[in-house]
Parts: structure tokens; C-alpha cells; sequence
């Protein structure tokens, strides 16, 4: 697809999107004197919203709010958020399915609008800042890598819709933003050209729409609002527009470990931490006095290893605030906050995220080097039914940071520090160490435990967020038959579990009867603990009473036409703590 403006057909265009704005309301909104609006810069409205939370899976929803995994949204939602300290919210909406009408007016179904605008007034009631988009329908009609996509149709479905919404937020106060579209798909530096010119037809019809939108803040996007493409292709808008603007990007990487791929379970290495920097510092680097709002990140607690999340979650935040980079928590409910608990899935990981964007410094689990896969400082393992039976001491390595450990409690009784009682520190230069005593831990580990989570230790610090060390007793789970026919094309095979820990699989290993790996071969590359291994959610997955071998991993079974070993895999990832399942053809 090649697209190209001469001046007169850019001049064309932009009396389009006049034309467009005019069809929708002949006049813009003009806004009542009792309407408040103080102009402010994209930069302060980013500090003030900064740390931010996505509403994702929601109002974003196919083809509609609550057609996902979560209800319509409540206003008690923005409640917990305000509550777990974060400042604003981004509201991902999906437009496409709200036409009333289809080309040249594309009118939106009023209920919609006036949905959305009261989901932003729960929102800015509670003096949180808010963003509101243009999500899904980036991929549902403004995909740029199609042969098939019709630019100019394009340009003319955004001017419409934004001159829409722009009319019905109109009047909203400074505390709300707007952003162009969300994550457009883009490949190369013809596409990047477009996506500037969308960002021109964006604000173009914001402006139109009249009331505060032409002070309103926003927030202009790049190709797949990737960083790096933003860094090669975004430009700068039209002068004419006196918007003030920030640019937004997402971060989701390395991929392997923020998407559990490859059997990658830790994250940590000085390499890992200078990567993450070298992303975030570029965009920076490009972009030296422009406001920067990372709109998504995310590294999930139900796919990731604990004490990795913790050491990530640190750095990337800390990362951000070194380069003047605000960041938006991606939340789709299944990850983050329990939307109708009101409970948070990792408390942990946020006070990190709080303290972290304030500057202080948090104590952290020591670890993320290669080939310790099998450790973690977020949890005792204890195997049960061990060759000995014995109970010994445990040694958990921490990177204290300057912080000086306040104490150690179980259920809000102190364990006593010191050599004959519960614990001992030794600070050594490279980690800190933590070592739980035998006695103290025969009282948890008895020889009538349960497998599973046994108690919590809440590590308290002079400084920063306390931690968590989980102590667990697991033996390796059981499936209920290790063997199975092919299932039929497009199906998934759910194998029934008796879990015997850690409830969730650590990877996934895929090896043919001829040797070969399922997907992915050149994961033959990789370290033992990722050679062979699957990626969760595409290709994998559990629930309470399954492991899920997801339909996609299954074609590639029946495309081989051989038998295929499936090795689940669990925490602690050692010797032995795994199970098979072979998928006959």
C-alpha cells in the first residue's frame, strides 16, 4: 500500500476533516461560564497523573463494555485505584460497534457517548486526572499493514468519531486528556508518515468540536505507539494547533519474560536492567524536552515469577522517573485488581510501584542471573516427604539497598532476631542475607502440613515497600491420565490436574517423538531451562482443575503427524518437578 499528499491534496484533506466536523454540529460547543477549565501543560498534567492505571478489558471490550472477562465498570473501581495511590486512569475505548451510521457521517450511538462521559466523570470526581481513546478500533478498521486499508477512509472515520467525542467532552475540565488511537499497526516509515497525519486529522477535529479542546492536553502517538518506531518516524504537529501535547508509547519487553515465553522465568542480570534502560533513555535521547507518558506496561502476577516481577517492577518505575517518563499500569482485571473484591492480586509489587515513583529506595529479592531458575526470595520451598524429613535451616539472598531490616512478622507476631532464635542477617557486599532457623521453621513445616501456601512473613525495612517471603510445601502435582488422542482441529485439551503447590505451571516443554521441538526450534539455542519451551496464553494456559494445551500448540501437533511430549513443568523449577503428557496422533 503506498499513500502520498501533494499539497493540494493535503489541502483537500484538511477541508475533509472541516467539512466533516461541520456535517456533525454546524457550530462548535461553546462552553458555559460555569464550566472550569485552567489551562495547564502536558508536562504538569502528566506529573499530577503519574503513577496512572489502565480501565483495560472494559469499555475497550469486543464488541462491547462487559463482553470481556469484567462487568461494566462502577464507580468503587476508581475508588480502589485512588486508594492504591495511583493518580489518573486511562480509559481504553472501543468505538467500533457504537456506529449508528455508516460513511460519510459515521454517527456514534448518543448512549455510548454519554456512557463514556459519565465513566470520565466517575473518574475526575474522585480528582484523578483521566486519558480517553480510540482503542481496538485500531486493529478493527485502521489496520495500516492491510493491502485492503482504505487511508483516506480511515482519515475520515477518526476526523468523525473524534469531532463526536470531542463535542461531548467539550466542557470537561483540564483533567482530561486525549489520546489519538491506540497502538495503530504500522511496519514501515510510509506507515509512521501516516500515523503523523492521523495525529494532524486528530487534533484538526478536536479543535472543531470547539469548548476547551483547543487547550486541551494530548497525546500524540507513533506507528503501533512502539518506542522505537516513534523514535524513527513521529513528527511533530502543525503549529497552527496550540494543544498542549506529550508523546505516548507502550513497553512490553523483553517479550519472553513480560509474556512468559520460552520458559523464561527470571529477570534481573545487569544486561537485562542496561536493556530496559537503553529502551526507555532513546526515547528520551529523540525526544529531549517533549512530555513522555509510557500509556502501558505491565508484568503480570498470575504468569510470572514472583521475586523477577518485584525486581522488575522496581527498575522499570525508577527507570522511568530518571528520564521524566510517566507510566500507566496496563490492568485488564485478571491480572491486577479484583475488580468485585476490591483486593489487589500483588499487593507487593505495588507499594514498589509507589515507592519506587517517589524516589525512595525499596529493598529487594537479590537474584535474575542465569540458572537460577529454580530459586526464589519470595518463597521457603519445602518438599514434602523429602529423603530425610528434615527440616533445616533456609537462606534467602536480598539486595537491602541501604535499607536496614526493621523486623520480620508472622500474622502480626515479631520473630525474634538472633542465632538461637527465628533469624539471622548477614550483609555481605555483593547480597544481603536473611537465614529462617530450623526451629523456628518446624514450627510452620510439621509433618502434618498441608501441600500449598502455609503462612506469610512480611519483611519490614527502614525504608521503602515490605516484602513477602511465601513458605510453601509442595510435591509434584498428578495428572489424572498421561496419554490422550489428537483432539479435533481447533480445540483445546484440557488434562485434568491434582495440584500439589504452587496451583500454576512454570513452563511448558514440546518435543516430538522424532526429537525435534514442537514450535520455536531455535529455542535450541537458549539455556536448558528455555530449550523446547512453549509461551503461555497462546499456547498454554490452567484453570483450577486443568492444564490447558491450548488448540493453537496442537495444529503444529497435528501438522508434524507425530506423537508429542508435553512436559509441564512447576515451581520450584528443579530436578524432577514436572509431569508429562504425550499427545498421540
Amino acid at each position: 500500500m503506498r499513500v502520498s499528499y501533494g499539497n493540494a491534496a493535503l489541502l483537500l484533506l484538511l477541508e475533509s476533516v472541516s467539512a466533516a466536523a461541520q456535517a456533525t454540529n454546524r457550530t462548535g460547543v461553546t462552553c458555559p461560564s460555569s464550566s472550569k477549565f485552567e489551562p495547564i501543560s502536558a508536562s504538569t498534567f502528566f506529573a499530577n497523573l503519574n503513577p496512572g492505571w489502565n480501565l483495560g478489558n472494559t469499555l475497550d471490550a469486543v464488541e462491547t463494555e462487559g463482553s470481556w472477562n469484567n462487568p461494566p465498570v462502577s464507580a468503587h473501581t476508581f475508588d480502589d485505584a485512588k486508594a492504591a495511590g495511583f493518580q489518573g486512569v486511562r480509559l481504553p475505548v472501543t468505538w467500533a460497534y457504537h456506529f449508528t451510521s455508516e460513511a460519510p457521517d459515521w454517527t456514534v450511538d448518543p448512549a455510548w457517548l454519554q456512557r463514556v462521559a459519565d465513566v470520565v466523570d466517575m473518574v475526575t470526581a474522585r480528582d484523578l486526572y483521566a486519558i480517553v481513546n480510540v482503542h481496538h478500533d485500531s486493529w478493527i478498521w485502521a489496520d495500516l499493514t492491510l493491502a485492503a486499508t482504505n487511508v483516506t477512509a480511515v482519515e475520515e472515520r477518526l476526523a468523525r468519531l473524534w469531532y463526536q467525542i470531542g463535542v461531548k467532552l467539550a466542557c470537561k475540565s483540564e483533567k482530561v486528556a486525549f489520546e489519538t488511537i491506540n497502538e495503530i499497526p504500522g511496519t514501515t516509515e510510509e506507515h509512521g508518515a501516516i500515523v503523523n497525519r492521523l495525529n494532524h486529522v486528530f487534533l484538526q477535529a478536536i479543535n472543531e468540536a470547539g469548548g476547551h479542546n483547543s487547550q486541551r492536553v494530548v497525546t500524540l502517538v507513533g506507528a503501533g505507539e512502539d518506542g522505537q518506531k516513534t523514535i524513527q518516524w513521529f513528527k511533530e504537529p502543525d503549529s497552527k494547533f496550540k494543544n498542549p501535547w506529550a508523546i505516548q508509547y507502550h513497553y512490553y519487553s523483553p517479550y519472553d519474560f513480560v509474556f512468559q515465553a520460552w520458559g523464561k522465568t527470571t529477570w534481573g542480570t545487569a544486561a537485562d536492567k542496561t536493556a530496559l534502560e537503553s529502551d526507555i533513555a532513546a526515547v528520551r535521547t529523540k525526544f529531549p524536552n517533549t512530555p513522555l507518558v509510557i500509556g502501558e506496561w505491565a508484568v503480570s502476577p498470575v504468569a510470572t515469577e514472583t521475586a523477577a516481577r518485584w525486581r522488575y517492577f522496581d527498575h522499570f518505575v525508577r527507570t522511568a522517573s530518571k528520564y521524566n517518563t510517566a507510566t500507566v499500569l496496563w490492568d485488564n482485571g485478571a491480572d491486577f485488581l479484583n475488580r468485585a473484591t476490591h483486593q489487589w492480586r500483588d499487593e507487593v509489587a505495588l507499594d514498589i510501584y509507589r515507592q519506587a515513583a517517589m524516589g525512595v529506595m525499596n529493598a529487594l529479592p537479590a537474584g535474575g542471573e542465569e540458572g537460577e531458575e529454580g530459586s526464589s526470595s519470595a518463597y521457603i520451598y519445602h518438599k514434602r516427604n523429602n529423603e530425610t524429613g528434615v527440616v533445616g535451616n533456609v537462606t534467602l539472598p536480598f539486595q537491602f539497598h541501604g535499607n536496614q531490616l526493621a523486623g520480620i512478622s508472622k500474622a502480626g507476631t515479631e520473630l525474634r532476631p538472633g542465632p538461637a532464635n527465628d533469624y539471622t542477617v548477614t550483609n555481605n557486599s555483593e547480597n544481603d542475607e536473611i537465614t529462617f532457623s530450623a526451629s523456628f521453621l518446624r514450627t510452620i513445616l510439621t509433618p502434618d502440613s498441608p501441600t500449598g501456601s502455609l503462612t506469610n512473613l512480611t519483611l519490614h525495612f527502614s525504608h521503602g515497600a515490605p516484602l513477602t517471603v511465601n513458605i510453601l510445601q509442595y510435591a509434584t502435582p498428578t495428572l489424572s491420565t498421561t496419554s490422550g488422542a489428537l483432539p479435533p482441529a481447533g480445540q483445546d485439551l484440557r488434562i485434568p490436574i491434582e495440584w500439589a503447590g504452587q496451583n500454576r505451571p512454570a513452563a511448558v516443554k514440546a518435543v516430538r517423538s522424532d526429537g525435534a521441538f514442537l514450535v520455536d526450534e531455535w529455542t535450541q539455542y537458549l539455556g536448558p531451562l528455555q530449550q523446547g519451551r512453549m509461551t503461555y496464553g497462546g499456547q498454554w494456559d490452567w484453570d483450577a482443575d486443568h492444564v490447558i494445551i491450548k488448540a493453537a500448540a496442537l495444529e503444529a501437533v497435528r501438522a508434524a503427524g507425530v506423537d508429542t511430549t508435553f512436559t509441564v513443568e512447576f515451581y520450584p523449577r528443579e530436578m524432577g518437578n514436572w509431569v508429562e503428557f504425550r499427545v498421540v496422533v
